[in-house]
């Protein structure tokens, strides 16, 4: 991305008009809501910071003077919003668990314009995106995040990188070394062997369609046989990891999975952060419909499922699914 590519705008329309200075906002809503989630790791909070970052524009609408395009002013009060949440409010890693991650809907990350559409505003590749980045990335100090969100992800010079942060390029090469070092310590094993797709291939829709199946049957056993044996899995903001297959699965079945009390299962296949994902619904004994229980959010890798974070019926709605079905 190149900030220095937007002077499409006027200081006059900037300062004078607010109907026509919201509408150059919300041109930029999504890459920002985006922006802000790769910083905060959470969805629920990112809306409030472009909220936050819409207010910080108008009320400084007088100092953006067109010696920058208008991405990078609002991308530099994005990140001093971000920076400044996070100085607010520290947040820990836990056993290397993020507790505060939530996932991000597909259907929204679509609304981002592509690459041969738009190369100065595609901000969204799958290796960015993905839950093991966001999880990796929140390790980092706040500084080293921002630097490294505007160095490596969105393509930003050093010189860009230092007068969007306001420091020096000594310090942007210093913090983006730190970050690099960190990323390579928190990511997963084998991550550059990852494919950039975001469609699956033929193979992952059969083996998709195969862990719905049996789920619906509630097979842990048969589940078992479609995991990585090194499976990964984590229900945030829940503490624990579960790390193998035998633990996953021996996990599921302690908790009531498969038996009669447990219920019956419906699901849906939908997908987060460029992963597939399946929404899984549960109709209780005595029950009429399939309720929202859970969405899982899946990596696959070897034609096994090797990682599944799973999230509550809480994010259902970010989803545009159904409370029952």
């Amino acid at each position: 991305m190149s900030f220095r590519s937007d002077r499409r705008h006027t200081d006059m329309t900037i300062a004078t008009d607010h109907a026509a200075f919201t509408e150059l906002l919300q041109r930029h809503r999504r890459e920002l809501h985006v922006h802000c989630y790769r910083m905060l790791g959470s969805f629920d909070d990112c809306e409030d910071l472009v909220q936050e970052t819409f207010l910080r524009a108008w009320r400084g609408r007088a100092t953006f003077a067109g010696r920058s395009s208008l991405r990078a002013w609002l991308y530099k009060i994005a990140t001093n919003a971000c920076l400044d949440a996070l100085d607010k409010r520290p947040r820990t890693p836990v056993s290397g668990e993020i507790l505060w991650l939530r996932p991000y809907p597909d259907e929204l990350l679509d609304e981002l314009p592509a690459a041969e559409d738009d190369p100065a505003a595609a901000v969204v590749e799958k290796e960015t995106i993905e839950l093991a980045f966001l999880v990796a990335i929140q390790h980092l100090a706040p500084l080293p995040r921002a630097v490294l969100i505007l160095r490596d992800v969105l393509g930003c010079s050093a010189e860009e990188t230092s007068e969007l942060l306001e420091t020096t390029v000594a310090s942007v090469n210093s913090a983006l070394q730190r970050a690099r070092a960190g990323m390579r310590a928190h990511l997963p094993e084998r991550r550059l062997e990852w494919g950039p797709d975001t469609e699956p291939t033929a193979a992952e829709r059969r083996l998709l369609d195969r862990v719905v199946e049996l789920t619906e049957r509630a097979d842990a056993r048969g589940l078992a046989n479609v995991l990585h044996e090194d499976v990964r899995f984590t229900m945030p903001p829940q503490p624990g990891v579960w790390q193998g297959r035998d633990r996953v699965v021996q996990s599921w079945i302690d908790g009531g999975f498969g038996s009669d009390a447990f219920g019956s299962l419906r699901c849906l296949i939908t997908r987060a952060n460029r992963q597939p994902a399946v929404a899984t619904y549960v109709k209780r004994p005595g029950h009429r419909a399939h309720l929202a229980m859970a969405l899982d959010v899946l990596r696959i890798q070897d034609g096994a499922v090797i990682d599944i974070v799973t999230f509550g019926e809480e994010v259902f709605s970010a989803f545009e699914l159904p409370r029952s079905i």
